[in-house]
């Protein structure tokens, strides 16, 4: 895992394996306002390095002259459409996203 904060250079990079759980004791420990995950990822992790900046400093990563508009990019319904052929996503994923966000965040 890369772990990036905007507007800082430098990074913290984590090595191990990581697996998904559903044990239910384990999901309830990371409950807030009472609502559990229905999953967790649990990180095995070997290693810990703090990676210096020159890389994110070169891709002028945190250039806001740099950065694209929210409509030069996919939507979410529309990139889970074309990772699910179609199955899941699509304009009526996009419509209820903002609602399903409010309900559903914890």
């Amino acid at each position: 895992m890369l772990f990036l904060v905007p507007g800082i250079q430098e990074t913290l990079r984590v090595n191990g394996r990581a697996a998904v759980s559903r044990n239910p004791e384990l999901c309830a420990s990371f409950a807030v306002n009472g609502q559990a995950p229905r999953v967790v990822i649990v990180v095995r992790i070997e290693s810990v390095f703090f990676q210096c900046g020159r890389a994110i400093l070169r891709s002028q990563l945190w250039s806001p002259s740099l950065f694209r508009t929210p409509a030069e990019l996919p939507t979410a319904g529309k990139m889970l459409a074309e990772a699910t052929a179609g199955e899941e996503g699509g304009p009526a994923y996009d419509a209820a996203l903002p609602e399903r966000m409010l309900t559903t965040l914890y």
